[in-house]
């Protein structure tokens, strides 16, 4: 008896009720979105199980695909922010009850001229920005002074880009380490982040060495199951505490190799995040992008379907919204969709709370443990 949780990272669902509160200057459907802009895109899986539905796109008659399922849309409740963490969190029943700190000015000369002593570097940047486009801009200048690239976004977080051929990666979580232990107090930002790219000559490219350094989360859902097999950046999110000891994978054809690894080990409830639809097409609104990818998931979650157990528990679901209809190319607040496959309680329409995700996998696991 095994859970699957599947998170499509930034694949959300409709504005959520509060999504002004967080920024949000235009309503966002994600998924919704993409399939209007683009006349549609070939998933057939995602449509069978109720993926789509949940969406908003269809209606769609769910298929007999051998298993029961059922599809809805979560809200969410947390107060943190709109991000992956703050998703995540949710899921296992962290709720916060505050936003962390978000810098729309850029970080206060105190902080910077702390976090500058302590790595023996000047920084440049300083500001919200696209990580892309920032890249673009001062990678020169980087090159030529060795400063690292400090930006920040709509969330609570603090990142720092380097060029490999400039600062070794090493050198980069070294300095973000440092990041991590200044932001305290005031300056407490939710993640820092560690954003290694390569190239030259103006054509530069982030490479897939990410690494996130969150703050410690409270007691959850993972603590109480443990051993948790984590895929991608999960286990970074909640500080590794709980999960194996695996290696870390990058895109989600990685993600992919490793949860059919995962699948057939021994491992009692698997959690991943595919975050390629987030990180390389939502925060750059590249639409076409986003459907390929969906189109791409869905040759994995028809694998994942012919590996499941009768007494297997998958949920589909997402973290937040990362529209790349809008104008904006940060997170967008919004509902997101969450299917159940395998034995449990049908539900269906819209939840408070993404804890139901937890619900449903302490409910399938805890009574067997």
């Amino acid at each position: 008896m095994r859970a699957i949780v599947l998170v499509l990272d930034g694949c959300g669902a409709g504005a959520a009720p509060d999504a002004a509160e967080f920024g949000d200057r235009e309503p966002a459907s994600t998924i919704h979105h993409v399939w209007e802009a683009t006349g549609g895109f070939h998933a057939p899986n995602l449509a069978n199980v109720g993926f789509l539905a949940a969406c908003g796109i269809g209606p769609f008659d769910l298929a007999d695909i051998g298993k029961p399922h059922s599809y809805a849309r979560l809200q969410p409740l947390s107060k943190g922010g709109k991000d992956s963490v703050v998703g995540h969190w949710e899921m296992m029943g962290i709720e916060l009850e505050h936003a962390f700190p978000t810098f729309p000015h850029g970080f206060p000369p105190e902080l910077i001229n702390e976090f500058e002593a302590r790595i023996g570097r000047k920084v440049i940047g300083n500001r919200p920005a696209s990580g892309t486009q920032i890249i673009q801009e001062l990678a020169d200048t980087h090159a030529q002074t060795g400063s690292p690239i400090v930006y920040t976004s709509a969330d609570s977080v603090f990142q720092v880009a380097a060029n490999e051929a400039v600062i070794p990666v090493e050198e980069l979580y070294q300095i973000c380490e440092a990041a991590r232990d200044l932001c305290r107090g005031d300056f407490e930002v939710q993640r820092v982040i560690a954003r290694p790219f390569v190239g030259a000559n103006g054509k530069y490219d982030r490479t897939e060495r990410r690494r996130d350094y969150p703050l410690a989360p409270a007691h959850n859902l993972v603590d109480d199951l443990g051993d948790v097999y984590g895929i991608g950046v999960v286990p970074e999110l909640f500080g590794h505490r709980g999960f194996r000891d695996i290696p870390r994978t990058q895109s989600n054809a990685e993600h992919e190799k490793s949860l059919l690894t995962a699948l057939e080990s021994d491992a009692r409830f698997i959690f991943a995040n595919f975050e390629d639809f987030d990180m390389r097409y939502g925060h750059r609104n590249d639409v076409p992008g986003f459907a390929r990818c969906l189109e791409a998931f869905d040759h994995t979650l028809e694998r994942i379907l012919a590996a499941l157990k009768d007494d297997d528990l998958l949920i589909l679901t997402a973290d937040h919204g990362n529209d790349p209809t809008t104008i904006s190319t940060d997170h967008s607040r919004e509902y997101v969709p969450c299917v159940a496959i395998g034995p449990h309680v049908p539900f269906s329409g819209d939840i408070s709370g993404f804890r139901q995700v937890g619900k449903l996998v302490s409910e399938h696991l805890l009574p067997t443990i």
